[in-house]
């Protein structure tokens, strides 16, 4: 078993865009029966775009175990014990605490609360997955995944053995 870390940061309104966080259903919508469905041939543009889209798209998965089908290079470190990933997520606690938007999210106890969680979590083989408001309107997204299999979702593969 072994860990991969992501983070992302951005504008809150890009985060917001959910269809680009999910993954898109195995079963495209049925194709239209006439030139005049307008509304199916919509959905069906849309659901192409989101399958082509999604993989690519640096936008954090809605859940977690997703961050494995994005591209490698969104991979900020890997770790084959869960305190060595804990320890990443604690550096980035620290880096971007001073930033956070609320006082509670940059007190120095709750983040060591998030980190020992997060160590428990991954020593389980679970991934961690924790979201801030930044300074107005961004968004700070970090998660570890957690590989050989993902526990969430085993057939997704591990971007980096």
């Amino acid at each position: 078993m072994h860990h991969h870390g992501y983070l992302w940061t951005g504008p809150k309104e890009r985060f917001d865009r959910e269809a680009l966080r999910r993954p898109p259903h195995p079963e495209p919508p049925p194709a239209p029966v006439s030139d005049a469905d307008v509304k199916a041939e919509q959905l069906l543009k849309r659901y192409r775009e989101v399958v082509a889209e999604f993989p690519a798209s640096d936008l954090p998965p809605i859940e977690t175990a997703y961050w494995l089908v994005k591209p490698h290079s969104l991979v900020r470190g890997t770790w084959g014990e869960a305190k060595e990933a804990a320890s990443w997520l604690s550096e980035r606690l620290a880096e971007y605490a001073p930033r956070f938007a609320s006082e509670r999210d940059r007190d120095t106890t709750r983040l060591a609360r998030l980190v020992n969680a997060a160590a428990e979590q991954l020593h389980s083989g679970a991934d961690v997955s924790y979201g801030f408001y930044l300074e107005r309107p961004s968004y700070l997204s970090l998660a570890v995944v957690t590989c050989s299999p993902n526990r969430a979702n085993a057939q997704l593969a591990c971007p980096v053995a």
